[in-house]
């Protein structure tokens, strides 16, 4: 069955989170090392994200809830596999567990015809009704939306479990360390995407 509706996670599926987790871990007042060691750990364990601040055992700083992302921080394949996937005529979506302000930079600096995040839509990844959300937003059958993104865990299993077309994008933190769960399609680049979902049937 063809694929009519894609949609992208942001962090590390678009945009390369390096310097984002940089200036965290200087508003912690830590080397970044030390905050990037203990997201490891959390890929480790499985745990959410947010469980890195107590394994490097500081508090989140309270500023940190305004930082965003710059458009220098996008991968270069970003908005060309965008651009590429509007061309031939996908629905584009992009919608991650984000919380307000980097949703607003998302609408503001990426092409897509639909926007959402956890923040809006009031559900993290990776629970069900999220990606019913985004089976909603795509205006299609699940079995004709695609979800990309490079956690195994939050991403790609739950949009099997799901009923959606799973594509594991092997990099970041959790890409490379999480496996391609069976039944998803893995590509190392989003310049692989557009020839991996022509190849759904």
């Amino acid at each position: 069955m063809a694929v009519e509706a894609v949609f992208l996670d942001v962090g590390e599926t678009l945009v390369d989170e390096l310097r984002y987790w940089g200036e965290l871990a200087r508003l912690a007042g830590v080397e970044t090392q030390s905050l990037m060691a203990a997201l490891g750990v959390t890929i480790e364990r499985g745990e959410e994200h947010t469980s890195l601040w107590e394994h490097a055992g500081i508090e989140r700083p309270e500023a940190s809830s305004g930082l965003t992302y710059d458009v220098g921080d996008l991968y270069p394949d970003a908005l060309p596999c965008l651009a590429a996937l509007r061309a031939a005529g996908y629905r584009v979506g992009l919608a991650g567990n984000q919380n307000a302000a980097l949703e607003e930079w998302t609408r503001a600096s990426l092409p897509a015809d639909v926007y959402g995040s956890s923040a809006s839509w009031g559900v993290r990844k990776p629970d069900r009704r999220f990606f019913e959300r985004v089976v909603e937003e795509a205006g299609a059958d699940a079995a004709r939306v695609a979800y990309v993104g490079d956690r195994a865990d939050n991403d790609v299993r739950p949009a099997l479990a799901s009923g959606l077309v799973a594509v594991h994008l092997r990099r970041g933190p959790w890409g490379r360390l999480q496996s391609t769960p069976e039944g998803a399609t893995s590509i190392s680049s989003l310049t692989e995407l557009p020839a991996a979902l022509a190849s759904v049937v």
